[in-house]
C-alpha cells in the first residue's frame, strides 16, 4: 500500500489498478477538489484507500462482486444479509491494509 496521502493514493491507483482511476478522479473533483473545506477528506480517502485495496488482489475483488450480485438475487432476505455481511467483512478487512503492506 502507498502512503496514507490523497497524491500517494492516487499514483498507486494509476499504476495498479488503472481501472479506478476515472472514478477516484470524478469524485475528489466532485467532492473534494472545488471544496473550501478539508472535512470530506477523511472520508474520501477512506473510501478509495479501500477500493484501492481490495483492486490489488483481483479474486478477493471478484469474490466480493460476486457475494454483492447474488445478495442482488437472493430472493431469501436472511441469505441475502449474510451475502452483503460476508462482503462488508471483506472489504473492512482489506481496508486495514497499512502502508508499505
Amino acid at each position: 500500500m502507498p502512503e496514507r496521502t490523497p497524491k500517494a493514493l492516487r499514483a498507486a491507483i494509476a499504476q495498479h489498478a488503472p481501472q479506478l482511476l476515472v472514478d477516484f478522479d470524478r469524485h475528489w473533483r466532485r467532492d473534494i477538489a472545488d471544496a473550501y473545506d478539508l472535512a470530506p477528506v477523511p472520508a474520501f480517502m477512506a473510501r478509495w484507500w479501500s477500493e484501492y485495496a481490495l483492486a490489488r488482489d483481483p479474486h478477493l475483488e471478484a469474490r466480493v462482486h460476486h457475494l454483492e450480485d447474488e445478495a442482488a438475487q437472493a430472493p431469501d432476505y436472511t441469505h441475502a444479509k449474510a451475502l452483503i455481511e460476508e462482503a462488508g467483512r471483506i472489504r473492512r478487512t482489506t481496508a486495514k491494509a497499512e502502508p508499505g503492506q
